[in-house]
């Protein structure tokens, strides 16, 4: 369906000012697809980000810093997102021995078992979204980067 029939608007100011509401319209309908596909294992996507991060360090540690630079949403409270997920049992934090100010987080063998789970679900979940070509992807992923690089 056209994000024209999808928010029942039918005049744009311009293909710019459409294509940047197709952008948010289509990144909400993805973040809350992505969200439900979660619930069941009752994370967030932000959480889920996270594991992945934590995930893709193993078995090094890492500072709640440079996981903060990883994150897909910026302005998400990744030290309270820890502080959840070390309650679910899902992560580690723990003081570093050698400067008393660093928290290292590390993922548990129980994050990593929940995201094998997750990853089971991934590919069927990933085949919804073929409607769109290998090749098309591509084209928007050259464009979406292009889009964002053009502040440089």
């Amino acid at each position: 369906m056209s994000i024209e029939k999808e928010i029942k608007q039918e005049k744009f100011e311009s293909e710019h000012q459409k294509m940047v509401i197709n952008i948010m319209f289509t990144s909400s309908w993805l973040y809350n697809n992505h969200a439900a596909r979660l619930k069941p294992h009752g994370i967030t996507p932000e959480q889920f980000n996270v594991l992945r991060i934590l995930r893709g360090s193993t078995p090094k540690k890492m500072m709640l810093a440079d996981v903060t630079d990883r994150m897909i949403d910026k302005s998400s409270n990744c030290t309270r997102l820890v502080e959840k997920l070390k309650q679910k049992g899902f992560v580690n934090r723990e003081i570093c021995e050698g400067n008393r100010r660093q928290v290292d987080i590390s993922i548990t063998d129980k994050g990593l078992t929940l995201l094998k789970k997750i990853d089971k679900n991934y590919a069927e979940w990933v085949s919804t979204l073929k409607t769109v070509t290998q090749a098309e992807a591509k084209e928007v992923n050259k464009a979406l980067d292009k889009l964002r690089n053009s502040e440089d």
